[in-house]
C-alpha cells in the first residue's frame, strides 16, 4: 500500500474501501472482506446509516486499531452546537474511541460553526485529522482563509469523465489532499465499458476498474472504491504491480467532460436536497 501525508503530518492510505449505499446488514461482511484483502482504510458516514456494520467488522477482524484508518462524516446539523453530539453518536455506532478523519459531508448549513466544534474534537485527539467533502474551490479557499485548523482533505466526485484537474491544482497549492468519490462511476455512465479504458486494461492484462484506480494513484488522489463482492474487493486493491505510461495517462485525460453526471453542488436543487438535517445522523433519533 502507498500512503499520502496529510498537512498535519499523519499518513493516509492512498486506496481505501468505501461503504456508500451498502445496507448495514451487508456492511460487516463487505468490510471484513476488504480487511482480509489488505485494505486498512475504511470510509463511512453518518448519513449512510451503516457505521454499526463497519464497527462490527473492525471488532471482529482482530486488526490492531492503530493499523487502521477510519473516516466518517458529519451531516448537516440542526445547530452547530450539535456537532459534538453527532460526533459522539458516530463514535458509539463505530465502537471506537477516535476516528482518523472526520469530514464535513456537504457544503451547506452553519459550516464555520460546525468547523469550530470539529477543531475542538481534533484538539482533544478524538479525530486525528479533520476535513471537508464536496467543497468547490471558492468555498475551500474561503474556509482556509477563515479557520484556525486547515482542512486536511477535500473528498469530491472525480472519475475519468469528471477529472477535477483544476480543483486538484487549487488543493495542491494549499496543502489539501484530494480524495475522490465515485471513482468508478458508481456503475453508471459506461466508465467500465469505455473503449479507451478497455484498450489500456487489455494492454496491461488488468480490468478497467484497476486501470482507473491506478490512474488515480498516479495522480496522487486518494480513492475509496466500493463493492460487496469479495473477488472485486480483492481485485480493486491489486493495482500496485503495474504503471500507466505517459501516453496512456494522456489518453485518459481526453475523456474528461468537465461536468458532473451526478450532482451540481452550486445548484439551488442541491442546497434544497442536501442542506437538511437528518435525525439519525445528528444523533437525535
Amino acid at each position: 500500500m502507498q500512503d499520502v501525508t496529510l498537512n498535519n503530518g499523519i499518513s493516509m492510505p492512498i486506496l481505501g474501501f468505501g461503504v456508500f449505499r451498502i445496507p448495514d446488514d451487508e456492511t460487516e461482511a463487505a468490510v471484513l472482506s476488504a480487511l482480509e484483502a489488505g485494505y486498512r482504510s475504511i470510509d463511512t458516514a453518518a448519513i449512510y446509516h451503516n457505521e454499526e456494520g463497519v464497527g462490527r467488522a473492525i471488532a471482529k477482524s482482530g486488526i490492531p486499531r492503530e493499523e487502521l484508518f477510519v473516516t466518517t462524516k458529519l451531516w448537516v446539523q440542526p445547530s452547530a452546537e450539535n456537532t459534538k453530539h453527532a460526533f459522539d453518536a458516530s463514535l458509539k455506532r463505530l465502537g471506537l474511541d477516535y476516528v482518523d478523519l472526520y469530514l464535513i459531508h456537504q457544503p451547506f448549513g452553519d459550516l464555520f460553526g460546525e468547523w469550530r466544534e470539529m477543531e475542538k474534537i481534533h484538539q482533544e485527539g478524538r479525530a486525528r485529522a479533520i476535513g471537508v467533502s464536496n467543497f468547490y474551490s471558492g468555498r475551500l479557499v474561503d474556509f482556509l482563509l477563515h479557520t484556525d485548523v486547515p482542512p486536511a482533505v477535500n473528498q469530491i466526485e472525480a472519475h475519468p469523465f469528471f477529472q477535477r484537474t483544476k480543483n486538484q491544482r487549487v488543493m495542491e497549492r494549499r496543502g489539501v489532499q484530494m480524495e475522490s468519490w465515485g471513482t468508478l462511476g458508481q456503475g453508471k455512465m459506461g466508465v467500465l465499458d469505455n473503449p479507451t479504458l478497455v484498450g489500456i486494461a487489455d494492454a496491461h492484462r488488468k480490468t478497467v476498474a484497476q486501470v482507473v484506480l491506478r490512474w488515480m494513484i498516479q495522480r496522487n488522489i486518494v480513492s475509496i472504491p466500493k463493492s460487496v463482492h469479495p473477488e472485486r474487493i480483492a481485485e480493486n486493491i491489486d493495482v500496485f504491480d503495474f504503471e500507466l505510461n505517459d501516453d496512456q495517462m494522456q489518453s485518459i485525460a481526453t475523456l474528461d467532460k468537465g461536468e458532473s453526471p451526478f450532482q451540481d453542488h452550486y445548484s439551488v436543487e442541491a442546497a434544497e436536497r442536501l442542506g437538511k438535517p437528518d435525525d439519525i445522523s445528528s444523533g437525535l433519533a
